[in-house]
């Protein structure tokens, strides 16, 4: 992460997650010298050559500082998508944050789809087949590691 300005202007525990293929959160509380008049902005770039894109979707506390993000849509297009977060009021002497984060680290992944299981009494055997569960950047099944637990009743 990236500094410039007023020490403790700056956002603080700035985190993102994506979830449901295509939805992203990202969150931070203000910076612990930002004076109570400051505002963030939250900016992102997700491809090479794209200029930087600003939030639509702020989430905001009480007292109407933004201090989070909502995106739709996201996919991942680059390894490292770039973010920064300004900030404005009076005093423009005040820190930025920005930092490069790996989406797909960030990804929580859905369950896996259309679960079937065929079991031979006579074999004793079951059979368990699904789908990989869908993602915003990866169309290969190398790339998940399974874990199965049978309860017999």
């Amino acid at each position: 992460p990236g500094f410039a300005g007023m020490n403790g202007s700056a956002i603080e525990n700035f985190s993102c997650v994506i979830y449901n293929v295509s939805l992203m959160n990202c969150t931070w509380q203000a910076g612990w010298n930002a004076p109570a008049d400051t505002q963030y902005f939250l900016y992102w770039q997700n491809s090479r050559g794209n200029n930087l894109t600003e939030c639509e979707h702020y989430i905001k506390e009480e007292n109407g500082r933004n201090t989070g993000c909502r995106f739709k849509n996201v996919n991942i297009e680059i390894e490292k998508a770039y973010f920064r977060v300004n900030r404005s009021n009076k005093d423009s002497s005040m820190q930025f944050y920005d930092e490069y984060i790996q989406l797909y680290k960030i990804e929580k992944l859905m369950p896996p789809s259309n679960i079937t299981v065929n079991c031979d009494e006579i074999k004793n055997d079951c059979i368990i087949q699904w789908q990989r569960p869908q993602t915003s950047h990866s169309t290969t099944d190398k790339c998940f590691k399974y874990e199965i637990n049978i309860n017999y009743k």
